[in-house]
């Protein structure tokens, strides 16, 4: 079942141009089933039916895991096993009928618009990096991109006559502007600290560490929960949390739900509602807040 299970995330990398973080998840997903599995003597894909794969989800239960993780390793298991199908491994899939647990869908965590001004304001010095970090945070803030997106950037990404990015999703690129805030951040970043930070003359990354060497993901998680520390921000966030602000903001502010989710690349409409929801549930509060007779 491993070399299946190789052959498969093969596929997703050459055929379905998945992201890294993507295939990681469905191998380590796939490699549980595939133990449990093996200690139970089904070690071939052949031999894994219906009631096998409806036994291994109530051993998730009994283990008491989370909804989102069961989810999550039922729709890997899923789109497995109908891999295997469309290439004639196996006749049907046995994973038809297994159904996931409803997860209650929380709203996103978002920042006011004034804790983002004060998030965006930390880097305010001059050097190299305090430079590079204000263009991060702004432009990050400005497009709602993805963290993965935002650092794979290339310099030839940016139009600062024009004020838009090309942001290069795994599934469809996409064209978002962004305004003069981060307009004068990324100039500032291009002009006068990349040169410097740079070591290699022919990088194409637009975002480097103090070494010279592209952004990493960790990188930028610890640079965002030191100035989230900094501005006073008590709420735990993520870089996803000034994408979800980005959204909502917008929203608030009147934006089309159909333009904010050609911006965030989603292919589902119905993804971009929630932030109509953080959108209500803010007027509600501020009724609450100031209505005398609520």
């Amino acid at each position: 079942m491993e070399e299946r299970i190789e052959e498969f995330i093969n596929y997703l990398h050459n055929v379905k141009k998945t992201s890294r973080n993507t295939e990681l998840s469905y191998k380590r997903d796939l490699m549980k089933m595939n133990s449990y599995f093996s200690a139970r003597g089904i070690k071939d894909v052949t031999d894994v039916k219906n009631e096998d794969l409806v036994g291994y989800v109530q051993h998730f239960n009994d283990e008491k895991a989370a909804p989102a993780s069961v989810s999550r390793s039922i729709a890997s298991i899923r789109a497995f096993f109908n891999y295997l199908e469309k290439e004639n491994i196996i006749t049907d899939s046995p994973a038809d009928g297994i159904k996931s647990p409803k997860i209650e869908k929380k709203l996103p965590q978002i920042l006011t618009q004034d804790e983002v001004i004060r998030l965006l304001e930390q880097p305010s010095g001059d050097t190299p990096k305090d430079i590079r970090d204000k263009a991060m945070l702004e432009l990050l803030y400005a497009t709602g991109m993805r963290v993965t997106e935002l650092i794979t950037l290339k310099v030839s990404d940016i139009n600062l006559q024009m004020n838009y990015v090309d942001c290069h999703d795994p599934n469809k690129d996409r064209i978002i502007p962004f305004g003069i805030e981060a307009r004068n951040a990324l100039k500032n970043y291009i002009e006068h600290s990349r040169e410097a930070m740079i070591e290699n003359k022919n990088e194409e990354t637009l975002f480097v560490n103090c070494s010279g060497a592209p952004m990493s993901r960790q990188g930028f998680w610890k640079l965002i929960k030191y100035y989230t520390k900094r501005a006073g921000i008590q709420m735990d966030i993520t870089p996803h949390t000034l994408r979800h602000s980005f959204a909502a903001h917008l929203v608030e502010n009147g934006a089309d739900l159909r333009s904010v989710q050609e911006m965030l690349g989603h292919s589902d409409i119905s993804t971009t509602q929630i932030y109509a929801a953080l959108s209500h549930n803010h007027i509600r509060e501020v009724y609450e807040k100031a209505h005398p007779r609520h």
